[in-house]
């Protein structure tokens, strides 16, 4: 089960989130979004738990919970929705 996990402090690390999520089971992957140019976070992640049952069990364990100073927002990741192309500035070759 994929979740998002928003709200997260600039200083968050994989381990942070790793250390959050092991208590409600396995962890198959972290991914903590960052900006292309900067290289900074752009304050949300997701994680991937091995089952829905422990994807269910880190949502009610830590929606709210402090992370960093600051009230994370853990819920089921939705589905990337197709998005019209924004027109891009300048010449079109």
């Amino acid at each position: 089960m994929k979740l998002y996990v928003g709200n997260l402090a600039s200083e968050t690390s994989e381990a942070d989130l790793r250390a959050l999520f092991e208590p409600f089971g396995t962890i198959a992957e972290i991914n903590i979004i960052n900006d292309r140019v900067t290289g900074r976070t752009h304050g949300f992640a997701f994680v991937t738990m091995s089952s829905v049952t422990e994807g269910r069990a880190a949502i009610d364990g830590l929606q709210g919970k402090g992370l960093g100073g600051r009230p994370l927002v853990v819920n089921e990741a939705r589905a990337k929705e197709d998005r019209p192309k924004r027109p891009r500035p300048g010449p079109y070759r």
